[in-house]
């Protein structure tokens, strides 16, 4: 269903507005005649004949017609009511700003389900929302009173919001630093319409170029992808701040990648996966689209820092060195156009940042800068910085850059040196994003760095592994059939052998030719470490004593005997120790992998992946994995190190994933750690092992 007639009604009914200009109930009609909006307004209130010149109805039964949106200012003890009258009357869209609702406990969310069966067939924003603005088209339809200041500065950045007080926060930082905008939006408790819905309408939006995103959390994942998608397709950027980072990774998880593959760092991923650019701060929501909107997608990492402000300059490169960004020395031939537009100029031309001094402030030799450094293969993007000289004349910078003749295929950013909000906001309006830290320039020119990234590229679909998996394999399962089903799918495992008393461990270790590893068997225990249930380095002659005292420290420790125990071959040889998991995640499938083994946690060495369930994970971008950790030198030979069996590690990486959507419908989180990768040619070894399943089919084919 499309959500034009929502931004462009026809006909808007104000259903509890007030006579008083003043009061929250009274603001949208004040808002709409300021915008000066030509359709029709129908002002509910049994009690007032007429408001600002408009007839006022007694009902929502008498009003002449179904309005196309129904602004509901009512309490939450009225407003279901009025809801389902709306919805009688054939409304299409109702917005609900009154709280008290899902956000307030159990009988506000019993109220909410109350307001949507009231709402039928009719769509709901809200409730507890401040509603949406239409800027492009001057439709206000909020009481928020961050409209207050009357006329919004009109271009291609929509914000979506889950906090209504957020918006108005972002207006007003976005109007005042001269960003413009298309469409404000904020969802409230999304009792229907949600913040997936408005990215998809925006996605089609011929006014929206950029999209800024304030997120509590996402509720329905894949709708989300599928909207954020079409946007990209369309040509749109999506910026979103997620709150909520401090908590990640804070719950209790049978495996260590539950505990490392934190719900924060999925956001991560899933937004990496999708084209969207994480903004890190309140402040990045602000100056990240501010580029965005004006500014081509940035090719390389080589910048141009042109100032008449040594000082202001060198903040630059340091913001940038901190970055990986680079800011290199002119070429010879960028240097001797520099010193030609300026003979008797500064010797300081020839190195970066290019300093012009007072002199270089002449609207011809400035304009002639700025082309000589957009036009040079030596940089792919320039900062101009403006000093306390050119924020008295703001027009000579902006006309400068206006007047160039670069073709402008690279971006171009300002630096305000002095606290000079109105330089800031005048440039931005007039195309130059311009901003008021030196960080700020480096996260916008990240942003424009990432926009001209391709996305990471996915196999087609193709056929998971028919593996036959015993229905009776449900909750937690012991480290043995955790090994069991691994290997069903490919991933090579180490040989063991379960044991229930001493001499039986002693005739396991004498079948395997060299050391051996004693583990407790438990479904219950998954860190047999800390409870004494590993001992390593035994033999046929040590295994029985070992395990003879590992059944008393396990009970102390425990407070239950082990119901079983392994006797496993031990991994010789040399290697590496890795972790190899995935868990079920709101956001879907995540896949970890990283430095493992007992310190796994406390290295933090890992990378995750969000699996999709219908492509398969390929070879290039398991491999991609390991490289992206800080030990793949350990595992490609660092300094005179045998090199490891990557190969081996990367086809275990891929079956293991192929694992984890094949049980999509079961699996709730698996694990190996320790994997050992082995020198090149001696393959990858599954030594531990962890799975939750549960009681559901596998998803299959």
């Amino acid at each position: 269903m499309s959500l034009d007639a929502l931004f462009n009604p026809r006909s808007i009914a104000i259903v509890g507005a007030s006579a008083d200009s003043t009061k929250t109930s009274g603001l949208p009609i004040r808002f709409l005649r300021q915008q000066k909006y030509e359709g029709e307004i129908f002002p509910v209130n049994p009690r007032v004949a007429e408001i600002d010149g408009l007839r006022c109805y007694k009902s929502i039964e008498t009003l002449p017609v179904s309005p196309d949106v129904a602004m509901v200012l009512l309490g939450s003890a009225h407003a279901v009511e009025a809801v389902r009258e709306l919805a009688a009357k054939g409304t299409t869209y109702a917005i609900v700003l009154a709280g008290g609702f899902g956000e307030s406990g159990e009988d506000g969310r019993k109220r909410q389900q109350q307001l949507l069966a009231a709402a039928g067939g009719m769509r709901i924003l809200g409730p507890n929302t401040i509603g949406l603005v239409n800027v492009s088209n001057a439709v206000p339809l909020s009481a928020s009173g961050a409209l207050s200041a009357g006329a919004l500065l009109k271009g291609s950045v929509s914000v979506v919001s889950q906090s209504g007080g957020i918006l108005g926060a972002l207006l007003s930082r976005l109007t005042a630093n001269g960003v413009g905008l298309s469409k404000l939006i904020a969802t409230g408790n999304e009792a229907d319409l949600e913040i997936a819905d408005f990215v998809d309408h925006l996605a089609d939006d011929p006014d929206t170029s950029v999209i800024a995103l304030y997120i509590e959390a996402i509720r329905h994942p894949g709708k989300f992808r599928r909207a954020a998608r079409r946007a990209r397709e369309a040509g749109k950027t999506i910026v979103a701040l997620k709150i909520g980072r401090s908590a990640a990774g804070a719950r209790a998880a049978a495996s260590h990648t539950g505990a490392m593959a934190g719900t924060d760092r999925t956001y991560d991923a899933f937004f990496r996966d999708l084209g969207i650019i994480r903004a890190q701060t309140f402040g990045d929501l602000v100056d990240i689209p501010a580029a965005l909107a004006t500014q081509p997608p940035l090719m390389g990492r080589c910048v141009a820092i042109l100032t008449s402000t040594g000082g202001a300059g060198t903040l630059i490169v340091d913001s940038f060195g901190l970055n990986s960004f680079e800011a290199p020395d002119p070429d010879a031939r960028t240097a001797a156009q520099l010193a030609a537009l300026m003979p008797d100029g500064p010797s300081s031309l020839a190195t970066n940042p290019i300093d012009v001094t007072l002199a270089g402030l002449q609207p011809a030799i400035l304009k002639g800068c700025i082309e000589t450094l957009l036009d040079s293969p030596a940089y792919d993007a320039l900062v101009v910085i403006v000093g306390a000289t050119s924020v008295r004349n703001p027009d000579l910078i902006s006309n400068a850059i206006r007047d160039a003749k670069s073709v402008r295929s690279k971006p171009l950013l300002a630096y305000v040196s002095p606290h000079a909000p109105e330089a800031v906001s005048r440039l931005t309006t007039q195309g130059v994003p311009t901003f008021s830290t030196p960080e700020a320039v480096t996260v916008a020119l990240d942003a424009l760095w990432t926009v001209g990234r391709p996305l990471r590229r996915l196999e087609g679909p193709q056929p998971r592994p028919a593996v036959d998996i015993p229905h009776d394999w449900v909750g937690s399962l012991d480290e043995h059939k955790a090994k069991a089903l691994f290997a069903r799918f490919g991933i090579p495992v180490v040989r063991e052998k379960i044991v229930a008393n001493e001499s039986e461990a002693r005739e396991a270790a004498q079948a395997f030719s060299g050391p051996v590893v004693l583990k407790i068997l438990s479904s219950t225990i998954t860190h047999k470490s800390d409870v004494g249930g590993v001992a390593v380095g035994l033999d046929a002659a040590t295994v029985g004593d070992a395990l003879d005292r590992m059944r008393e420290v396990v009970t102390a420790k425990a407070g239950r005997a082990p119901e079983a125990f392994i006797v496993q071959e031990m991994v010789q040889g040399g290697g590496l120790e890795l972790i190899l998991g995935c868990h079920r995640d709101p956001l879907g499938l995540v896949l970890l992998l990283g430095m493992g083994g007992v310190t796994a946690e406390l290295m933090n060495d890992t990378v995750i992946r969000l699996l999709s369930s219908e492509h398969s994970l390929s070879q290039d971008l398991a491999l991609e994995m390991v490289q992206e950790l800080r030990c793949w030198p350990l595992l490609d030979g660092y300094r005179g190190r045998a090199k490891l069996d990557v190969e081996a590690l990367v086809s275990a990486i891929v079956n293991f994933a192929a694992m984890a959507i094949a049980l999509d419908g079961r699996i709730v989180e698996a694990e190996i750690n320790p994997m050992f990768v082995l020198p090149t040619g001696a393959g990858v070894r599954a030594a531990d092992a962890v799975a939750v399943l549960t009681s559901g089919p596998a998803s299959q084919g």
